[in-house]
């Protein structure tokens, strides 16, 4: 079974077993209760099914997973990241349209992806108002920040010199 990260446990929250989680690429809202997670445990993935997800901003929830109903629980979890075997959406097969409305660290605000067969890139418009296409690939991420909505990329030398 194909996981992937889909979110990553931030802090405990209450006494109840509650957890702060932080996603990416995904918008809580858009998320099933019925189909489990996985959080790794000597190195084996463990389902777990969300009981409940109370949004808290544009890409955290407050959940509540089965099994995990102490304070104790909960911290046994911080850090940990969550795993899904869920497909990406139709058109977007690899969630990269979530960049959308991110900040391209340097350069601008993404406002689109395009999926160009072999090479995806993200159309940025800078700050001088300019629209380019910036090739873009895993290996070329520095650092990707949810929480701000920022993505810093090695993007080759003379591609922003308008």
């Amino acid at each position: 079974m194909p996981l992937q990260q889909i979110a990553k446990v931030l802090k405990s929250n209450g006494t109840d077993g509650g957890i702060l989680v932080g996603f990416q690429d995904i918008d809580p809202n858009e998320i099933s209760l019925e189909e489990p997670v996985f959080i790794e445990f000597d190195g084996l993935p463990v389902p777990f099914f969300m009981l409940s997800l109370t949004p808290r901003g544009g890409r955290r929830a407050i959940v509540h997973l089965n099994d995990v109903s102490s304070l104790e629980d909960a911290e046994e979890l911080v850090g940990q990241p969550v795993w899904a075997d869920w497909e990406a959406e139709e058109g977007d097969e690899e969630g990269f349209g979530d960049l959308v409305g991110w900040t391209l660290v340097g350069a601008g605000r993404i406002t689109g992806f395009i999926d160009i067969p072999a090479n995806p890139c993200l159309e940025v418009e800078t700050k001088n108002g300019t629209s380019v296409l910036v090739p873009f690939h895993e290996d070329l991420v520095r650092s990707a920040d949810p929480d701000r909505q920022e993505i810093d990329l090695e993007i080759p030398a003379g591609l922003l010199d308008l």
